[in-house]
């Protein structure tokens, strides 16, 4: 009788151990986001969508239940704005540009209006809540004599000189990610979504401008060097506004995603 029951254990012991496995790969699911970015600041302080770029990354999802999962971002997002593109000459006449990559890794949370379970023949679409936490890392460029040129290490609001006590802004920052959106099943294992994203930053840097005045163009010159101080103020003006300290730069990223289960739907319902 004891054989019997060593015998039954061991053949029944990894049998459950799989079925819970799959149970946790059919809650698991990964896929690509691709869409559009675009950015919010000194450059662009209310043109929402203007200058969209072309961005994507990879989604992993796991469904703690029906109403609420975890999820992993890595994306890849360009954000891009021009003075010349302006509507007021002011704004024309200051002259300043950006673009810039932007490489972000995001955790966080989600939270669907109502029970939803890919592959469930009732529960096949939700819309959804989420909120995140992110790093990513810019490095704002300008055009400069027929080529891109890295704003940062030039220090064009005197970061590094005598004008100030400022260290160069850092190209790794952190994020808060919120948004909305709705996905639906495809089938048995797939999961088509739509978002629309809002990235709240802490930084003033993502377009390299945060001063309201331009720096002293002699001390630029001198500690820091012509292309510096040629590129901190591209106007026919000293003493014109550069930017605005008293607000942050923000970044959006708008689009589809779609996913697929790591494991065999489960005929449970959902919880």
């Amino acid at each position: 009788m004891t054989r019997i029951l060593v015998i039954f254990i061991l053949v029944c012991l990894p049998a459950g151990l799989f079925a819970q496995r799959q149970t946790k790969k059919s809650r698991s699911e990964l896929g690509v986001l691709v869409g559009g970015s675009y950015y919010i600041g000194d450059l662009n302080r209310f043109g929402h969508f203007k200058n969209t770029q072309l961005a994507g990354g990879i989604m992993y999802r796991f469904n703690i239940h029906s109403r609420a999962a975890f999820r992993s971002t890595f994306s890849y997002m360009r954000v891009k704005s021009d003075d010349a593109d302006a509507k007021s000459e002011q704004q024309q006449d200051r002259g300043l540009s950006f673009k810039s990559h932007i490489w972000e890794f995001a955790n966080g949370v989600e939270f669907n209006y109502f029970p939803f379970q890919v592959g469930h023949k009732r529960y096949k679409g939700t819309m959804f809540l989420f909120a995140e936490v992110a790093v990513f890392r810019i490095n704002p460029k300008t055009e400069y004599e027929g080529g891109d040129i890295a704003l940062q290490p030039l220090g064009t609001e005197g970061q590094g000189t005598s004008l100030n006590n400022k260290s160069k802004y850092g190209l790794f920052q952190v994020a808060i990610p919120f948004g909305f959106g709705g996905r639906v099943s495809l089938g048995s294992r797939a999961c088509l979504g739509m978002e629309f994203g809002v990235r709240k930053t802490f930084t003033d840097y993502i377009d390299d401008v945060k001063a309201g005045s331009y720096s002293d163009y002699d001390v630029l010159l001198a500690e820091n060097g012509p292309i510096a101080a040629e590129l901190s103020n591209r106007s026919d003006s000293r003493f014109g506004q550069r930017g605005n300290s008293a607000t942050k730069d923000w970044y959006f990223f708008t689009g589809a995603s779609l996913t697929f289960t790591l494991g065999k739907p489960t005929s449970c319902p959902p919880r």
